[in-house]
């Protein structure tokens, strides 16, 4: 019975609607869902907008009026209305990677165990360390006396070799007196491993002997043509010492650093004076130097090129490039020519005019001449180089 209520005035009210016109309609619509609060919105928004249509003839006359260039105006914070400097304009983001100065750093110490000899990086802490002082570090192998070779500095974390161990501490009068004690037995075990040898018949050389500084750990180095059996030996040697026994087999040119000596030069040994590392040298850069290609005046001590063709390498390399070379035609001043002879570094060229055949050959700066054609050996350089012309 309240269902059939309910519903009859609803239907009504549908027949009362069709029956309606569309004006009376649309007038009794908004009469009887005024209330809505989306239609009282929508009117509200469109009353706003009405006036903003209204204000904008007053305000393009204002604008007018003034004569005002909106290209000059200054640009207005929106809470305060205060002008803002164009020079205050924030940083754009930038999206490059970070640079060098901004990576992080490690604060380390550099330390070298032998004179000539590589520089490793430790944690110094909160240690006073100067440049020449001794000091003993923790090592792969044990503690290891050393001498301060680079003084404290900030190294970018990615450079270090992990992990990064630690000063333990400044050396004291006690460790340098151990240290100096140690060298006194490699002295003795040298001679006790030369006459070890002698007694197995092993065809090796012995170099170097060392000690570690906490006497665990005794190295022989040696050098030997092929392979060598020495399982014997190190037994006959750990029987005499009471410690770990360690044989390494090193290369020739690591037996010249580690014994010294002089060179052709008459100056000792560039690898057992201030060379860490060893450096790759070929004949090309013999030949770009200009060098007689005899091996006993090319060759070291350890009988491989010596490290001081390398020295000035690039120098050599950048003054060729900007030299004909040997072959080429050239225009100079007195006719043309072709170089007989260059001198790269003090940039002159030797050249035989074609005109006059029997004239000797006659120098000329390299920026005196203009190369007609070039030689077949530099077209050959620059469409194919060397493998090893660079180390």
């Amino acid at each position: 019975m309240n269902n059939q209520e309910n519903t009859t005035p609803n239907a009504n009210s549908d027949k009362q609607r069709k029956n309606f016109p569309k004006e009376n309609f649309n007038g009794r619509r908004n009469k009887h869902y005024h209330k809505n609060r989306h239609h009282n919105n929508h009117q509200k928004g469109k009353e706003d907008i009405n006036q903003n249509e209204q204000s904008l003839p007053q305000n393009t006359e204002s604008l007018k009026k003034e004569d005002v260039s909106l290209s000059n105006t200054v640009p207005y914070e929106v809470e305060n209305l205060t002008p803002v400097s164009t020079s205050d304009n924030i940083a754009p983001i930038s999206l490059k990677e970070p640079e060098e100065d901004n990576l992080p750093k490690v604060e380390v110490v550099g330390v070298r165990f032998k004179k000539a000899g590589k520089v490793y990086y430790f944690a110094p802490g909160n240690l006073k360390l100067k440049l020449g002082d001794a000091a003993v570090v923790e090592t792969a192998r044990g503690p290891e006396l050393g001498d301060v070779a680079c003084a404290k500095k900030m190294v970018r974390e990615k450079d270090i070799v992990q992990p990064l161990r630690a000063v333990i501490r400044v050396a004291t009068k006690e460790d340098i007196v151990h240290g100096e004690e140690n060298k006194q037995k490699e002295k003795e075990a040298f001679s006790v491993c030369l006459k070890k040898i002698e007694e197995h018949g092993l065809d090796m050389k012995l170099v170097d002997v060392e000690y570690t500084f906490d006497n665990s750990k005794l190295l022989f180095y040696f050098t030997s043509a092929g392979r060598v059996d020495f399982r014997d030996l190190v037994k006959d040697l750990a029987s005499v010492f009471r410690t770990r026994i360690e044989l390494r087999q090193i290369g020739i040119r690591d037996e010249a650093k580690l014994m010294g000596g002089l060179g052709a030069c008459g100056r000792p040994l560039c690898c057992a004076s201030f060379l860490s590392d060893f450096v790759q040298v070929s004949i090309k850069m013999v030949k770009e130097q200009n060098l007689s290609l005899n091996s006993t005046k090319i060759s070291g001590a350890c009988g491989r090129l010596m490290c001081c063709m390398r020295y000035e390498h690039e120098t050599y390399e950048s003054e060729i490039k900007r030299t004909p070379s040997v072959g080429s035609v050239v225009k100079t001043d007195d006719g043309i020519g072709n170089v007989v002879e260059i001198n790269p570094l003090a940039g002159l060229v030797k050249v035989k005019l074609e005109d006059k055949n029997d004239a000797s050959p006659k120098y000329y700066h390299r920026d005196n001449v203009k190369v007609i054609k070039a030689s077949k050996s530099t077209e050959q350089n620059d469409a194919e180089e060397e493998p090893d012309s660079e180390a």
